[in-house]
């Protein structure tokens, strides 16, 4: 019996036993279109699944620095996949557009984590991720994003890929497979960290790959030019004068150089066509070396070598070595180069074209984006880098290196996506209400009439009701008003109904209730999930708390809605063992007790210190926009008895402190300079701004 028959017999007898069938049996059951080679491992799914089963989350704007009506860029926090989703439905319905009117994204840069389980501490000792993915798991966590970004990508969009030794090859032949290998343009060499360790059974590692792809044969690229770099030592070099001759025969073989019709040596020919030799000429880039002499074609002896001049600047190759490596004095150990992220735009974008960043980190490529003129969108899930890239927007300088003036980035919004404020949804009018609850629960804005009732959408094929609690203030909905449901359009709806309120609305507990073979679901905000409703099982959106937790945000399923923790706190000069302070004074803030309320089914959530993340300072808080100076993890704070050590001269009039849970909900506390013992600031001790006016949202 072959492998297929097996199969399928096994297929047989669990459907006649009513169970389900294996997630993996997929590939067999529905095998992919046959391809030369491919990456073949447990758990990779379909292509079609990941694009129809990504569920998309909408965008809640949290804050607005000024505004724009033709394109606002744009700052989401949350998981990149169900972001990419929500992108992937704006470009279709037109609303992710390049200036030009160009559709979709036209250019991708990605540093993701490399699954080496390598653990990487901020430039002052702390953690800012970890690369904890590991085998399988991160290539098909990698394929699945990459499967959305090509959808995202124009016609003529290309993507960058940052890997490192230990998967770089396995993603190769990934994205042969996703963008095709008749895409691949490039292996880029680049720079990573100069180690130089001793009594090593290996070399140090010293570079990364950078993987260049384009969406189709057709595809922007611009010459990139750099001084011209010595061969032999990689440094800058003066052009030199090089005998102007090559191997092998060319016709015709003559050429006129400096008035004289020559011929070249034997064996070769001379390496530039007549209407190159004529411009150089007209450069002064040609001369005839009078030092030598060579046997032409004819077996004449020609006196006079002719040579040309190398040019100043030469077209960069796919060897990059010559921009350094990651940035070592910045928060983030792992953050790329401007001058890096600065080459690989101006390569593949023009001035207005959209770059996107899906893990975005500390922030450069979207800096860089905006000083070069591009729209961008910058993606991350980690509450930490969004903070990071906020501030480092605010305060941008406008050379490539964040060298020079001090300049105002474009408008730009902050975006939640899959974590809400149920408090700010509120107040959005009925329309918006509307259309938010039907994204929320990924159904289709269809507006239709079954008997005199008005129905708003379709999830899965059946109808959806969005409850008006504007026009119905203070109705419930209990079981007699879905039995009602029920006996006006029960007959028409088919097997399920589903009833989108506020959950203080509903009058009953039940997920669902049914009523003559027809089930009606109760989709509650804020509320997390219903699991049989979906494809996948939801995740919470984890934030790092310790080393051990840090990738625990990184692929996140589903939505949740903020829940803002409770914390008290005390703040305080630090003393010394004699009561006195210490002779910088150093200033204290002490975590006394912390407790989430977040409810995610399917969590065990201990509600106590074991839901701190960490803690954030902006210690000369402007009263507008919060901008940290300070952070720690969970963990960290544990180790120091719970407190932040700063120097009291670098507070300002007032400090916010921003207390953070494992599932990104915050506590927002404004601490007065006096609350720690300290007298009024001294006029020199004001910190210089640059912030745009940030318009609430």
């Amino acid at each position: 019996m072959t492998m297929d028959e097996r199969l399928r017999q096994a297929v047989i007898d669990r459907l006649r036993r009513g169970e389900e069938l294996p997630s993996e049996w997929a590939r067999e059951l529905f095998p992919p279109e046959r391809r030369e080679y491919e990456l073949v491992y447990y758990g990779k799914e379909r292509e079609e699944e990941i694009l129809s089963d990504t569920m998309a989350v909408p965008l809640q704007p949290v804050r607005a620095f000024g505004k724009n009506a033709e394109w606002q860029n744009m700052l989401i926090f949350g998981d990149n996949l169900q972001a990419m989703k929500t992108l992937l439905k704006m470009k279709e319905d037109g609303q992710l557009r390049c200036a030009d009117g160009t559709p979709g994204v036209r250019l991708i840069y990605i540093d993701p984590p490399f699954g080496t389980g390598d653990e990487y501490g901020t430039g002052d000792g702390e953690i800012a991720y970890s690369a904890k993915i590991q085998g399988t798991r991160f290539i098909e966590f990698l394929r699945k994003r990459l499967i959305l970004l090509r959808e995202l990508l124009t016609d003529d969009g290309t993507i960058y890929v940052r890997l490192d030794y230990h998967f770089g090859h396995y993603i190769k032949v990934v994205m042969d497979e996703v963008f095709g290998e008749q895409n691949f343009r490039n292996e880029i060499v680049i720079n990573r960290f100069k180690r130089q360790l001793r009594n090593l059974k290996q070399f140090n590692v010293g570079t990364d790959s950078l993987y260049f792809y384009s969406r189709s044969s057709k595809y922007k690229f611009h010459e990139q030019i750099r001084t011209r770099l010595c061969s032999f030592c990689g440094n800058e070099t003066e052009p030199a004068w090089l005998p102007m001759s090559s191997p092998g025969l060319r016709n015709p073989p003559e050429r006129r150089i400096k008035g004289k019709l020559l011929l070249p040596p034997r064996g070769r020919h001379f390496t530039f066509k007549q209407t190159t030799i004529d411009d150089m000429e007209s450069a002064r880039r040609i001369r005839i070396n009078p030092e030598g002499s060579y046997y032409d074609l004819k077996g004449r002896r020609v006196d006079g070598i002719p040579e040309y001049l190398q040019t100043e600047d030469t077209p960069v190759d796919s060897d990059w070595t010559d921009l350094k490596g990651y940035v070592r004095s910045a928060r983030y150990p792992t953050e790329n180069p401007e001058e890096l992220l600065a080459r690989v735009i101006e390569a593949s974008s023009d001035k207005g074209d959209v770059v996107l960043d899906a893990f975005a980190g500390s922030g450069t490529t979207i800096a860089v984006a905006e000083k070069l003129g591009r729209r961008w969108i910058g993606i991350d899930c980690g509450k930490l880098a969004t903070y990071t890239m906020q501030k480092r927007l605010l305060h941008l300088k406008a050379e490539i290196g964040n060298t020079g003036k001090a300049v105002a980035p474009r408008p730009f919004t902050l975006y939640n996506a899959g974590l809400y404020d149920f408090a700010t949804l509120r107040k959005l009018p009925w329309e918006d209400w509307r259309f938010f609850a039907l994204q929320l629960f990924g159904c289709r804005d269809e507006p239709h009439t079954i008997g005199r009732l008005r129905l708003d959408g379709k999830l899965k094929g059946s109808s959806v009701l969005v409850f008006n609690h504007y026009d119905h203030k203070g109705k419930r909905i209990d079981e007699d008003t879905v039995r009602d449901i029920h006996l006006a359009i029960g007959k028409q709806v088919g097997k399920r109904f589903f009833i989108i309120a506020p959950r203080g609305v509903f009058d009953f507990q039940q997920d669902y209730l049914d009523f003559d073979g027809v089930r009606y679901y109760a989709l509650r905000i804020p509320y997390s999930i219903i699991n049989e409703l979906h494809a996948r099982a939801f995740t919470a959106l984890k934030q790092p708390r310790d080393e051990g937790a840090i990738n625990d945000t990184v692929d996140a399923v589903g939505f949740d809605f903020i829940r803002p923790p409770d914390v008290t706190w005390s703040a305080s000069l630090v003393k010394n063992n004699r009561g006195q302070t210490t002779l910088r004074p150093q200033a204290a803030l002490t975590l006394k007790s912390f407790h989430s309320t977040t409810r995610v089914r399917g969590e065990d959530i201990a509600g106590g210190m074991d839901t701190f993340a960490m803690l954030m300072l902006d210690l000369n808080y402007d009263g507008d926009v919060f901008e940290m100076d300070e952070f720690r993890l969970a963990q960290d704070m544990k180790n120091s008895d719970w407190e932040i050590h700063v120097p009291a001269d670098s507070i300002g009039k007032q400090v916010m402190a921003v207390f953070i849970d494992v599932y990104g909900n915050e506590s927002r506390v404004v601490i007065p300079r006096a609350a720690f013992g300290l007298g009024k600031q001294k006029p020199a001790g004001k910190r210089a701004s640059t912030k745009q006016h940030a318009i609430i949202v």
